[in-house]
Formats: structure tokens, C-alpha cells, sequence
């Protein structure tokens, strides 16, 4: 009987070990997808143009998100830059000076979008546990990087600004409290701008992209934490009836 009972004590402790580890797995899980983020419907070519979708969640349980300000970055002015109309929000361009004028479709290009601002109307905001979409149209996009970091600015309806600005870490460096969305760009394939590659976004079904590092790693994290968990819990149950079930037995 002590062995037994010695036994059921060993599987339950495993399984409350293991509903710990699914716990602290979705824990971790959560804030690495709450950053605001960057992504195309597709691979952005260097050269070509690209839809750019920044995703917003709502990070705080009581305020509400009421402003965006997107900043590009000046050392690869982009020539073309549209907004795509977002319901309840009022979008402004500013533009800049450019140090030295760049070429766009044979005319010389002497100032370029530097902010892109995204406002809510009045009543309008991104609710806590919620997120929004805000899509715009950029080109074309440099040649002499793999990737543009646009900083961008959070405003809730308290006053709190959350600055997303902090660069890419180094690889194998922890990731930023705050990192700034990243476009990632890929080499042209056949010189015509409009080569496709199949690592950097992925499109749901809904047709929005969503990267396939953070928040792909985040979902399998969680979805690993839940797995891990209820096959504990099982464990600890299934030991629970078998000792009931041994404890009711006459003894030979």
C-alpha cells in the first residue's frame, strides 16, 4: 500500500510540475505579440513597391489607443508614400526636405513623407484587449539595405506615449522592451523589382500578413504550454482513480 500510495504522490507532483511549465509558457508567450509590427502581404522587394500593414494592439486594461505617428526613415526616402482610408481614423502626411534629391520614374524627387499620423475621431479608440490595422502604400523601396526600422509612436486617451523606437538587436541577443517595427526587404530575383520570396510574411486568410517569427513563436509557444498542462493534469487524475479504485479492493 505505501508504495503505492508513494507512486500516486510521485505522478501527481509531476503533474502539477507540468501544469506550472504550461502556465509560465503562455505567460511568456503573451507580451512577445503585443508589440506594434510591420508586415506585407507579401515578400518586399528591393527596388519595387510594397502595402505596408502595421498591427496596434492595445497593451493597457483601462485606455484606450487614440493616435499613431509612423516616422520613415531619412536615410532611405521613400518617394511614394499613400495612406489607405482606416474607418473612425483621420491620416496626415508630413513631408521633408531630402538632403540630396533621389530618382523616381525618370523626375527628380526633393522631398519625401518623413511621418505618416493616424487620429481617432472623437469617441473613437482602440479598446483594451483589442487591436487595429493601418495600411499604406510605399516605394520605392531602397537597394543598399535588407531592412527599414520605422519607429513609431502609441498614444493612449490618459496622455501616456509608448515609443516603439528601439533598433533590432544584435542575433542571439535578447529581444527590446520596446522594439520598433522592422520591414524586412529581400533581393530583386529577376531584375524587374517584382521578385517574390517565401520566408519574410505570411498572408491569413483574412488577408492581412502577420510576421512568422514573433507572433508564429508566441502561438506555438502557448499552444505547447496548453498541450504540456493537460497531459500533467491527466497524469495526476489517472493516478488519483487508480489509487481509489486499489484502495477499494478487498485485500487478498
Amino acid at each position: 500500500m505505501s508504495t503505492n500510495r508513494f507512486g500516486v504522490r510521485t505522478l501527481a507532483k509531476g503533474g502539477a510540475v507540468l501544469a506550472i511549465a504550461a502556465f509560465l509558457a503562455l505567460g511568456t508567450a503573451g507580451p512577445a505579440s503585443a508589440h506594434v509590427t510591420a508586415s506585407t502581404p507579401k515578400d518586399a522587394v528591393q527596388g519595387g513597391y510594397t502595402k505596408v500593414t502595421l498591427r496596434v494592439p492595445n497593451e493597457r486594461p483601462a485606455n484606450g489607443t487614440v493616435k499613431l505617428e509612423l516616422t520613415l526613415p531619412a536615410e532611405y526616402p521613400l518617394a511614394s508614400v499613400s495612406t489607405k482610408p482606416t474607418p473612425g481614423w483621420k491620416v496626415e502626411t508630413v513631408k521633408a526636405k531630402l538632403d540630396t534629391p533621389v530618382k523616381s520614374h525618370g523626375r527628380e524627387v526633393t522631398e519625401a513623407v518623413r511621418t505618416v499620423v493616424w487620429t481617432a475621431d472623437p469617441g473613437v479608440r482602440i479598446e483594451p484587449g483589442q487591436f487595429n490595422e493601418f495600411d499604406l502604400s510605399v516605394g520605392p523601396l531602397p537597394d543598399n539595405t535588407d531592412k527599414l526600422v520605422m519607429p513609431t509612436k502609441q498614444t493612449y486617451d490618459n496622455g501616456e506615449v509608448v515609443d516603439w523606437n528601439t533598433p533590432p538587436p544584435a542575433e542571439g541577443a535578447e529581444e527590446p522592451e520596446r522594439p520598433a517595427p522592422v520591414l524586412k526587404l529581400v533581393a530583386k530575383k529577376d531584375g524587374s523589382g517584382h521578385g517574390e520570396a517565401t520566408n519574410a510574411a505570411t498572408t491569413k486568410d483574412d488577408g492581412h500578413a502577420t510576421s512568422t517569427t514573433t507572433d508564429d513563436t508566441a502561438r506555438w509557444l502557448g499552444g505547447a504550454g496548453l498541450a504540456v498542462g493537460a497531459l500533467g493534469l491527466g497524469f495526476g487524475a489517472g493516478a488519483v482513480l487508480r489509487s481509489r479504485r486499489a484502495a477499494g479492493k478487498p485485500s487478498a
